[in-house]
């Protein structure tokens, strides 16, 4: 599985591959655990090898915000940025789905970018796409409803995880979304209602639209 994730991201350097792994320290995350802490020192900068983990970011008032899914294959930009700058951490990153987590020491990161265009331009398409990532989620703040908001969020869920049944809390998604579980409640209520889903125990199924 390593060795597929890897070599499909850097197939032209089988040399950083096998520094990766060299330097790289790897370890095996549950749900909920929370591998990076706002305002803490990154020493590190996790690839996630299988699995997803999310970015939140929290705002003065205490109310959380999802601001991006890592999968497999995938970093996290803003420990790149902060780790290089010798910056603290402005957000939480917690494993949404078990998880193995490779640890590229901060010192690697920048020697790669020297020796490896490979690894330059894997930061910056992850960049690029954290971006538009972040842009969608301004616009979906400025603009959208909390109805559409929370249904944008678990048909994304849907598709990370290439199901159509969401393991999930309703306290989860107010969080992600950065608004109170009652709202949600009522929300996930009405959209049961509507015959766009259906509820369960700590679990969301999608249905199929008949339109």
């Amino acid at each position: 599985m390593q060795d597929t994730i890897l070599s499909s991201e850097f197939c032209s350097s089988p040399d950083l591959v096998e520094k990766l792994y060299q330097y790289g320290i790897t370890k095996n995350y549950h749900e909920g655990d929370i591998i990076l802490n706002e305002n803490a020192s990154i020493r590190s900068i996790p690839i996630v090898m299988k699995g997803m983990m999310k970015v939140i970011r929290t705002e003065e008032d205490g109310r959380e915000i999802l601001l991006y899914y890592i999968k497999a294959g995938e970093s996290c930009i803003m420990s790149f940025l902060g780790g290089m700058h010798h910056e603290k951490s402005i957000v939480k990153a917690e494993i949404e789905e078990d998880a193995e987590i490779l640890f590229l020491p901060i010192d690697k990161v920048s020697l790669f970018i020297k020796e490896h265009p490979e690894w330059l331009d894997y930061i910056f398409r992850l960049y690029h796409k954290r971006f538009e990532e972040l842009l969608d989620i301004i616009n979906a703040i400025a603009f959208k409803k909390v109805d559409e908001r929370l249904l944008n969020l678990l048909h994304k869920k849907s598709e990370l995880t290439h199901s159509d049944t969401i393991n999930t809390t309703h306290e989860q998604l107010a969080n992600e979304l950065g608004t109170a579980r009652v709202v949600v409640s009522r929300l996930l209520k009405q959209l049961e209602e509507d015959g766009r889903l259906k509820l369960g125990r700590n679990k969301i199924t999608l249905l199929k639209s008949t339109n």
